[in-house]
């Protein structure tokens, strides 16, 4: 099913202590902001609208670099204000599924998303919520009153409509009260909103105290995936060759259809693996003239915008290199360097190793060059 996303992130945060508003505020080593446009392009939305203040503009284009199939606008300066510029700046058809999400909660998942849009078959809305637990009291300095909790939930996001009907329930709501959330909206315009089972993982994020627990949440939200790539060419005539990136002077050359950087092949092997997603000769087949020649840079910048769409992260990557010839050690540093470059990670977390087969098997006769490489990945769960 197609479906758009606005997620609001305007707000001032003033409940939330000292620092920068909360959606630009870091989680697990990431801004709060990327985590649910992630998790969203990860679920297969369509369009991802992020709503912020308009000074942050900017600034959204910095944390959420690499992400595709997203755009941020200027909100406004109340909620409702905000959730009806990001409405407005969606592209799609007017009855397709929209759904609402605040940025304060970013451990959202594609799961929850797959929740709301199932209930809004045959309703005006779907919104996640968890019933009340514990006992409700009415008071200020004491108690006035003992509330009954029967009935009554917590609303959360992500909330889905379809967006033109939430449009028109903005239209009817007066102009002089301030609605909470979106099912407010829909409900005051005479609306049918389903409550789907929530999840206590997808918290708010309020209070400074509310960033300490996120922090042992965000654990709980995230899996590491590793995988493994291997890659060989043999040697032919030629004067130069292409290893992770870098040129080398060399008596020989590596044949292949591109231009058979084996270290580059096998890592883009490694972080497609990583995320279950085939291999380079399924996204890059050899029989498809366009990539002959081709240099292998773009295999592997392909295989990083594949984790960005599918809502990961590369932490870190490993390339061994098994040949007699040429000695890898007086480039190492610059294939680290352009790896780092080209992954978008900090150079501690590249490593490029050399060994030989001690003049045994194919390499050892200097009849081909093997790469093996490693990718260590963080998905959603």
């Amino acid at each position: 099913m197609d479906f758009s996303v606005v997620i609001v992130a305007a707000g001032a945060s003033t409940r939330a202590g000292p620092g920068a508003p909360k959606p630009w505020r870091a989680l697990g080593g990431r801004p709060i902001l990327r985590w649910s446009v992630e998790a969203f392009v990860a679920a297969g939305a369509r369009e991802v609208v992020v709503v912020t203040a308009a000074d942050r503009l900017s600034e959204a284009d910095e944390v959420l670099a690499g992400l595709p199939r997203w755009r941020a606008v200027a909100g406004g300066a109340q909620r409702a204000d905000s959730v009806q510029a990001g409405l407005k700046a969606l592209a799609g058809p007017l009855d397709e599924p929209v759904l609402v999400h605040d940025a304060a909660r970013p451990l959202v998942t594609p799961a929850h998303v797959a929740a709301v849009l199932a209930a809004l078959s045959g309703t005006d809305g779907a919104i996640l919520a968890l019933p009340v637990a514990d006992t409700l009291k009415r008071g200020a300095a004491m108690i006035e009153a003992t509330v009954p909790r029967d009935g009554l939930w917590r609303a959360q996001t992500p909330q889905a409509f379809r967006r033109q009907a939430l449009l028109d329930a903005y239209a009817r709501w007066p102009g002089d009260a301030e609605p909470t959330d979106d099912a407010a909206i829909m409900e005051r315009a005479g609306g049918r909103v389903a409550l789907v089972p929530g999840d206590p993982l997808l918290m708010k994020l309020t209070y400074p105290e509310d960033f300490a627990m996120a922090e042992r949440l965000a654990g709980a939200a995230r899996v590491t995936c590793i995988g493994q790539g291997v890659d060989a060419h043999r040697w032919g005539p030629g004067d130069a060759v292409w290893l992770c990136g870098v040129r080398i002077d060399h008596d020989q050359t590596l044949i292949g259809h591109s231009d058979a950087d084996a270290g580059l092949h096998a890592l883009t092997d490694a972080i497609l693996g990583a995320i279950g997603d085939g291999d380079i000769g399924e996204h890059f087949p050899p029989t498809d003239p366009q990539w002959k020649g081709a240099s292998s840079d773009r295999f592997l910048t392909h295989a990083v915008d594949r984790v960005a769409a599918a809502g990961g992260r590369l932490l870190n990557v490993d390339v061994t290199l098994v040949c007699e010839r040429p000695r890898i050690r007086p480039h190492r540093d610059a294939m680290r360097q352009r790896l780092a470059d080209l992954l978008g990670l900090p150079l501690a977390r590249v490593s490029v190793k050399a060994t030989t087969t001690e003049g045994m098997g194919f390499t050892g006769r200097q009849e081909g060059l093997l790469a093996q490489a490693i990718a260590t990945v963080e998905l959603p769960a």
